[in-house]
């Protein structure tokens, strides 16, 4: 059944000020593994993979947290919320630690655990205990107190055998003295013992290896990681409850002990008296699996690994309801396909060899599909793809925008239509085939890069065969064309993206043989661009990312630079297709742009600039001729959660410049649009401009290579420009030097053969 959820505008409203030029970014996060939970009186707070969100439960209002507010895009591991302080706390796998103060928003990133002198793989955050003002963190080295009031770092406690490190899950206090659940045993020292940083103050009460204490009314419970409920007592615990499962949460309020296991929920109150226990299977429609859970005001929130976080009361026979906020599937979009009224995403894909069985550990992947568009959300789930695993990419029907393929590296091309996947070809139903060398057998059939022709043909690459192009021609029927005489062994070819040019040339990126070009018009003809001085000058065999701009020069991202050749109308009359590196000025000292970047994804925008997804890099976004980083994005510097960009998009109408990471998806607000067709939908905005205002006046809506002029009311002129695309922007100075002042500007604005003008005014308010 298909998941639709409904839009909320103040989720897409999420702006913030960055060191670059106070720049405008969104974000796209998704909020269905939820990490951890916690509560003030009325309020839950959750976290998911890196990302918060907070829903009052009396005005029932949302808040969400991200990166564009300064979280890191780290995984987040352990929540808490202080009601003495109003302060929420997020631990990070990393040994990170953000203090959000909830009465103004601001935060703390606090690098002391990151910053210890320990192997970087037990730095882990697992939980949070406060007591008398001193927040007790439990991590997988030890314990570490963190001052509340001060926000600083106090002792750390290494309590394993002989001090050494040991993996501490939780801590409680309980008739005066602190515990400690470990990994290997429970370990006990006075709460007021000054010198808790000796190991030897700290008694081991129990072995085994334990998940979680709590303190519950009069009694302290401890769980294990093989299921078991102990009860201390008698300077002893013992054994009260077996669930037969992981216990995976353990905590307690006033009133109620909360068991959390993968596929149950279990709600006691005193006495261990049963209130209420919710089972997976009761959630027929997902089946969830169950990572942690709390009440506030007797409504009872349910942490799930896939399936966000969902709602519902202590009564029994009470609807459970999904409580997550808007988001994709999952965070790690693989690629996208977006277009000026909507956004597809999908999370299969491959490892960087091109193994769609390694990918996630877990691979062939199956998941679901994702789509955007200003009524929200709607996500199509695993259930409902007809089985294709490793789905790679995703391309919309210039023709048809209710008709979309999904291609699988795995499984064949997908078909829906009207947002529900109705056909898959594979090798039983089409002219796609599965790769032989495994056996007659083994069916694996590998899609990926899809690009439809100016006729309505949609031409796909079939990796690891002999006929490996494809096209579905618009009346259904199937041609393939074999690769053997262009690739240097076509059942070893992977294929990446594919575009097609005005030419009706379609290139090809590939694993091992560089760039495939290839022209059906006349005589079919196969090309190549691959490694070597003379043999197209591509710095390896490897390539990911293909784009042509305004000029007709095809941009080629390898995994090891960049390269771009200078004119695709080449393809028909050269027999080398050669290309070139860009050659920049650092320092003074000639130096090679992004030498030996993996280069995932290039996009060029409305102004002909280019937008350079890398592997580990971040973002580049590069002058028309490259010759000039007009911004260099990373997780330092901007909202990015993560240096690895998955793929990039623009919106051609908005300039919404979409970036999807292994850690989520953010946008940057940019002004390159497209040129339009006319000057009849020329608009200025903002209009007026208001004295708080320290952007840039956009003046958009133009054709390419229009003529700004802007001048003063008396005719001096101020500011001349000429677009690239349809967007420029004004900084409201006089030619860089000065601002002007407050009054009305005229702007005139000619088409580049001065047929076509019009004139716009805007108002200026110091």
């Amino acid at each position: 059944m298909r998941r639709i959820v409904v839009f909320f505008c103040f989720l897409l409203a999420l702006n913030v000020g960055f060191s670059q030029n106070q720049l405008s970014w969104q974000g796209y996060f998704s909020y269905n593994e939820i990490k951890d939970v916690a509560n003030a009186t009325s309020v839950l707070f959750a976290a998911s993979e890196n990302a918060l969100f907070s829903k009052n439960t009396l005005s029932n209002t949302l808040k969400t947290t991200t990166t564009i507010d300064g979280l890191s895009g780290l995984t987040i591991s352990a929540l808490y919320h202080s009601a003495t302080f109003n302060k929420t706390i997020v631990g990070y796998e990393n040994g990170l630690l953000i203090v959000i103060n909830e009465n103004n928003g601001s935060m703390l990133k606090v690098v002391d655990i990151i910053n210890k002198q320990l192997p970087a793989n037990i730095k882990k955050i697992n939980h949070f205990m406060e007591y008398q003002g001193i927040l007790y963190v439990s991590c997988d080295f030890g314990i570490v107190q963190f001052n509340l009031n001060t926000q600083l770092f106090g002792d750390t406690y290494f309590i394993g055998d002989l001090g050494k490190e040991i993996s501490v899950k939780q801590t409680a206090v309980f008739e005066g003295n602190l515990y400690a659940a470990t990994e290997n045993g429970i370990r006990r020292a006075a709460i007021t013992n000054s010198n808790l940083i000796d190991y030897q103050q700290w008694t081991i009460l129990l072995t085994d290896n334990w998940s979680g204490i709590t303190a519950f009314g009069s009694d302290l419970y401890a769980s294990t990681t093989n299921g078991a409920i102990y009860k201390y007592g008698l300077n002893s615990f013992s054994i009260v409850q077996s669930f037969g499962d992981t216990i995976v949460d353990l905590r307690s309020d006033a009133n109620n002990l909360i068991v959390t296991t993968p596929s149950q929920i279990s709600i006691f109150g005193s006495g261990l008296f049963l209130i209420k226990q919710i089972n997976s299977t009761q959630i027929l429609d997902k089946n969830p699996i169950f990572t942690c859970a709390t009440i506030v005001n007797a409504n009872l929130f349910l942490g799930t690994k896939e399936n966000g976080l969902l709602a519902t009361t202590l009564s029994v026979g009470a609807p459970i309801v999904d409580s997550t906020p808007l988001g994709p599937l999952r965070n790690a979009i693989f690629s996208f396909q977006v277009t000026p009224t909507e956004l597809w995403a999908v999370y299969g894909g491959y490892t960087g060899d091109y193994n769609p069985y390694s990918y996630n550990s877990s691979g062939p992947n199956l998941y679901g599909i994702s789509r955007f568009n200003s009524q929200g959300w709607l996500s199509i789930p695993a259930d409902d793809v007809l089985g294709a695993k490793s789905i790679s990419r995703i391309i919309i029907d210039p023709n048809d925008a209710a008709k979309v393929y999904a291609s699988s590296f795995f499984s064949g091309l997908l078909r829906i239509e009207n947002e529900v996947p109705n056909f898959l070809y594979n090798q039983t139903n089409s002219g796609l085939e599965s790769i032989a060398f495994l056996g007659p057998t083994y069916i694996d059939v590998r899609i990926n890069g899809t690009a439809f022709d100016k006729s309505g043909n949609l031409w796909v690459t079939n990796s690891r065969i002999e006929n490996g192009l494809k096209v579905l021609r618009s009346n259904g029927q199937w041609q393939s064309y074999s690769l053997n005489t262009i690739a240097e062994k076509s059942i070893d070819v992977s294929m990446g993206s594919m575009l097609i040019d005005k030419n009706s040339t379609k290139w090809i990126a590939s694993n091992t043989d560089g760039v495939i070009a290839f022209n059906e018009s006349g005589t079919p003809t196969f090309k190549k661009i691959t490694f070597g001085a003379d043999k197209g000058n591509l710095p390896t065999t490897d390539v990911r990312a293909l784009a042509i701009d305004t000029n007709n020069q095809l941009w080629i991202g390898t995994t090891k630079g960049l390269r771009v050749l200078s004119n695709v109308n080449n393809f028909q009359n050269t027999t080398a297709l050669t290309t070139k590196p860009i050659i920049i000025l650092e320092d003074e000292v000639a130096q090679e742009l992004l030498f030996e970047q993996f280069i995932n994804a290039i996009v060029v925008d409305g102004a002909n600039n280019k937008w350079v997804g890398t592997a580990d890099s971040g973002v580049f976004l590069l002058s028309s001729n490259g010759q000039k980083t007009i911004y260099h994005f990373t997780t330092n510097n901007s909202p990015l959660p993560s240096n690895t960009i998955n793929d990039i998009g623009i919106n051609s109408v908005t300039g919404e410049v979409f970036i999807a990471t292994t850690k989520g998806m953010i946008s940057f607000k940019g002004v390159a649009t497209g040129a339009s067709d006319s000057l009849n939908n020329v608009y200025v905005y903002p209009n007026p401009v208001r004295p708080e205002f320290s952007g840039t006046v956009k003046i958009a809506g133009l054709l390419d290579r229009a003529n700004v002029k802007i001048t003063d009311i008396e005719g001096n002129l101020v500011h001349e420009a000429v677009s690239e695309g349809g967007t420029i922007e004004w900084d409201t100075t006089a030619f860089g030097k000065y601002k002007v002042a407050s009054g009305v500007y005229m702007i005139f604005i000619s088409a580049e053969d001065g047929v076509e003008t019009k004139v716009k005014k805007v108002m200026i308010v110091r």
